[in-house]
């Protein structure tokens, strides 16, 4: 029987812990520095598409400081699809959607591939 491979790091669930914050921190910072350009340049957004926009990036931060807990990589997955479906409020939210989704999809992987997860 083989012994699993290690992956060298000190303390693996604080790494992985650390990517899913990270990710969500820069996401809350890039949702809210999106706002100004989207109105400025993409045409209109509406208050109900700036509140979204503003309540996304206040769970993702809330989130990010809530990594220790099980349902946190859950509600991050949850958070990603909110975040596609407000392609309907402003094509350039979907186009984050996609790009946040395959970043949170990358740290589901490597949190599966170093906790077995």
């Amino acid at each position: 029987m083989t012994e699993p491979r290690r992956s060298g790091l000190k303390n693996p669930a604080a790494a992985v812990r650390g990517l899913g914050a990270g990710t969500l921190t820069l996401e809350a910072i890039v949702l809210l520095l999106a706002i100004q350009p989207i109105r400025i340049f993409g045409g209109h957004l509406s208050g109900w598409g700036i509140g979204a926009v503003i309540g996304l990036a206040v769970l993702a931060a809330l989130l990010a400081g809530s990594m220790k807990r099980k349902w946190a990589w859950p509600a991050g997955t949850v958070l990603q699809a909110l975040l596609l479906a407000c392609v309907f409020l402003h094509w350039s939210l979907g186009a984050l959607g996609l790009i946040f989704g395959a970043a949170w999809a990358y740290a589901l992987y490597v949190r599966r591939t170093i906790e077995g997860r």
